[in-house]
């Protein structure tokens, strides 16, 4: 198999390289906040603000100061993902797209090239708005900048509006099993059907 002959997958970072809502809950919301009883299998809507019963610019706040933090960059990347990439990676290209704040951007640049750089080479930024934060917007998401790019096979994302959304660009979605998404399989078996395209 060759470089030019290998599918191209797309990568969301939050959620699917990594744990990061339930990272921020367990170790900035929840003792933050010990009167909340809430647990990671309980956020079925992403943004979890009206579940948290707060603000989405509060939620947004919190999730950014993790981002911003010495704990994100501590953040280990899912295992199961980072074990199917030692395996089977190399049966692929891979690109990394994330709705990050742009205050926030290098971080996750920085994180993604830590722990999957062997296997993604290149890291782009559809910009997530926030208050104060002007920033010119080339794509309004990111079936936009997908398919400007034109090269993406699959696009691996836990948001399902994404997914829609690359759907209606013609770019195959696929759902990375989260709490609040309707993929109710394993992040294993998710991942094997994955190695099944490369055949």
């Amino acid at each position: 198999m060759t470089p030019d002959s290998m599918l191209t997958i797309a990568w969301d970072v939050d959620d699917v390289l990594n744990d990061l809502m339930r990272v921020w809950l367990e170790e900035k919301w929840l003792p933050e906040h010990p009167g909340c009883a809430l647990r990671y299998g309980d956020i079925v809507k992403n943004p979890p603000h009206e579940i948290l019963g707060i603000s989405l610019e509060s939620y947004l706040a919190s999730l950014d100061a993790f981002r911003l933090s010495i704990d994100f960059m501590q953040m280990p990347p899912v295992k199961e993902v980072r074990d199917w990439f030692s395996a089977s990676g190399h049966l692929f290209r891979h690109v990394a797209v994330t709705a990050v704040p742009m205050k926030a951007a290098h971080v996750s640049a920085a994180w993604v090239m830590r722990h999957f750089g062997p296997w993604i080479r290149t890291f782009h930024v559809v910009p997530s708005p926030r208050e104060g934060e002007q920033v010119f917007q080339y794509d309004q998401d990111k079936a936009a900048f997908l398919k400007w790019i034109g090269k993406i096979d699959l696009s691996i994302d836990d948001a399902e509006a994404n997914l829609s959304q690359c759907q209606q660009a013609g770019i195959r979605g696929l759902a990375f099993p989260r709490p609040w998404n309707r993929n109710v399989t394993t992040i294993t078996q998710t991942l094997d059907s994955l190695t099944d395209l490369s055949s």
